[in-house]
């Protein structure tokens, strides 16, 4: 009698077919909003344009950084909100002077969070929609690209997209500062 070979191609089937309906879920999963914020896969490749804002490298930043009026610089980075109160899971450094406005980046901001946006943005500019605002995170990081299309649709005019972020400053060697975020609300 025969002796039965034991078949190893199922499981790879199993497997190769699973891999490709998670892969159809993901790509049916759209990665913007109806109104055209990134809304998922933040940490993946950015654009090289931005309409509403210039992108910025660290050498322009720095001459940016040199000029009158200095421009506000916006950290976008999430922090875990949990219970009313933001989570330090692992320290957080920003660019000397930044403000962060944590979670505020996120593609759909709940309408608590977009007040936090817009009130701070209102109050360190003191309400001139001119002011000089540069928003950052880290490199390959969609949080700030969000920020920049959310500020230029509240009407600020002079907005800066700091692309490559905390990670090009700190290739740079430049320094950086212990983070806290901005109290919510």
């Amino acid at each position: 009698m025969p002796r039965a070979r034991p078949c190893l191609l199922r499981p790879s089937l199993a497997a190769l077919s699973l891999s490709l309906l998670l892969g159809v879920a993901q790509a049916d999963t759209p990665l913007f909003s109806a109104d055209g914020y990134r809304i998922g896969l933040y940490r993946s490749p950015t654009p090289n344009q931005l309409q509403g804002g210039a992108i910025i490298d660290t050498p322009a930043l720095q001459t940016l950084l040199s000029q009158t009026p200095r421009p506000l610089l916006i950290d976008v980075y999430r922090r875990q909100w949990l219970h009313g109160r933001f989570i330090e899971d692992q320290p957080h450094e920003n660019l000397p002077g930044s403000h962060w406005l944590a979670n505020t980046g996120d593609g759909d901001l709940p309408p608590a969070w977009q007040d936090y946006f817009a009130r701070n943005l209102n109050t360190l500019t003191a309400g001139d929609l001119a002011r000089p605002l540069v928003f950052y995170c880290r490199s390959d990081c969609w949080l700030s690209w969000n920020a920049v299309k959310r500020a230029a649709a509240m009407g600020y005019k002079t907005l800066y997209w700091y692309r490559d972020g905390l990670d090009a400053w700190q290739a740079a060697n430049l320094p950086v500062t212990p983070a806290q975020p901005e109290p919510f609300p």
